[in-house]
C-alpha cells in the first residue's frame, strides 16, 4: 500500500462500495473476489498498510477533532474477529476501543435500541470498533419476530412499518454523528454459504477452535436466505452519502483484511489530518524550556 492510487490500480473498490439508492442483490457479489492480488504478496502489503494506519491514528489522536467509528457486520465465521486483530494490530491501544454487542441485557432493554451504542461511541481522536452493532435491530430482530415481540415497545409500533422507521432513525443517527465529527465506516464481510460450512467444520475438527462453535450457529444457518434478504434491505435503505456500506468479499481472508485496511486508510487520508500547531507564545515557552534543559549539568 505505497499510496492510494497505486493500490487502486490493483482492484476496483466500486464493486465493494454500495452507492446510495442502489438495488443490492447479494447473489451477484463474488465472495471469492481478490482483485489483482496474490496471497503470497499480501502479508507485506498488509504490514505496510497497518503502519500507515498507525501513523494516521497518531495524528487523529493528537488533532482531537474527529473520531472514526468502524462497524463490522457479517454472518457467523466470516472473520470479523480476525480482521479486527490483523488490521488494527499496529494501532496504539490508547487510541482504539472495541465493543462486541451481544443480546441486550435487561438494563439495555429498558432503554431505546440506540442507547447502548451512544454509550460506546468513540471519543474525539479515537477509533471505535463495533463488532456487530445497532444494525442487529433490523437483522436478527427481523429474522426472528419473537425477539421483537419480547421488546418493551408500544404495541402500536410492533408491525411491519417498524423496519422503515428504524432505517430512518439509523440514517438520522449516523448523519448526526458525521455532522459532529464522528466518521462512520461500515463493512459487511460477505462469506458464501459454502465457505461458512467449511469453516464450521474446521471449528469442530480443531480442538483449539471448539470454543468458537455453538450448535446455535448451525440453527442460524438455516435462516440464511432470510438473513440475505434482510441484509439487502439494510444496504438499500441505509447506504448513504455520509455513511455508505462496503460489501467485502470474505471467502479469502487475506484479501478481506487487505481491502478493509485500504478503506480505513482511504477514509483517514480523506480527512486531511494534521498535527496541531502551537501559538507563538507556546513556542517561546518551548524554546525557554529547551534552554533550561541544555544548561543542566
Amino acid at each position: 500500500m505505497n499510496d492510494s492510487q497505486q493500490f487502486l490500480s490493483r482492484f476496483n473498490p466500486t464493486v465493494m462500495r454500495v452507492a446510495p439508492g442502489s438495488n443490492v442483490d447479494l447473489r451477484k457479489f463474488d465472495t471469492g473476489y481478490t482483485g489483482d492480488f496474490e496471497k503470497d504478496e499480501v502479508p507485506e502489503l498488509l504490514q505496510a498498510g497497518v503502519e500507515k494506519l498507525a501513523a494516521y491514528q497518531d495524528i487523529l489522536y493528537a488533532q482531537n477533532t474527529y473520531a472514526l467509528l468502524i462497524i463490522f457486520q457479517a454472518m457467523d465465521a466470516a472473520g470479523k474477529d480476525s480482521t479486527i486483530k490483523h488490521v488494527m494490530s499496529g494501532i496504539n491501544p490508547q487510541g482504539c476501543q472495541v465493543f462486541s454487542f451481544k443480546a441486550p441485557s435487561v438494563e439495555e432493554l429498558d432503554h431505546d435500541y440506540l442507547w447502548r451504542s451512544f454509550k460506546a461511541l468513540p471519543e474525539r481522536g479515537r477509533i471505535g470498533i463495533f463488532n456487530r452493532s445497532y444494525y442487529e435491530e433490523v437483522l436478527v430482530v427481523r429474522v426472528h419476530p419473537e425477539v421483537l415481540a419480547k421488546q418493551q415497545l408500544p404495541l402500536a409500533v410492533k408491525n411491519e412499518m417498524i423496519w422503515q422507521q428504524r432505517f430512518e432513525e439509523i440514517n438520522n443517527f449516523e448523519k448526526y454523528l458525521v455532522n459532529n465529527g464522528i466518521i462512520v465506516l461500515k463493512f459487511f464481510l460477505h462469506v458464501s454459504k459454502e465457505e461458512q460450512k467449511k469453516r464450521f467444520l474446521q471449528r469442530i475438527d480443531r480442538p483449539e477452535k471448539n470454543w468458537k462453535f455453538s450448535a446455535s450457529d448451525v440453527k442460524e444457518r438455516g435462516y440464511w436466505d432470510d438473513y440475505m434478504n434482510a441484509y439487502q434491505d439494510v444496504f438499500n435503505q441505509t447506504s448513504t452519502e455520509w455513511a455508505p456500506w462496503h460489501i467485502i468479499p470474505a471467502d479469502r481472508k487475506w484479501f478481506m483484511r487487505l481491502a478493509v485496511a485500504y478503506f480505513i486508510y482511504d477514509k483517514l487520508q480523506s480527512l486531511n489530518l494534521s498535527y496541531p500547531t502551537v501559538s507563538d507564545e507556546h513556542r517561546k515557552e518551548l524554546l525557554k524550556a529547551k534552554e533550561l534543559l541544555q544548561q543542566e549539568e
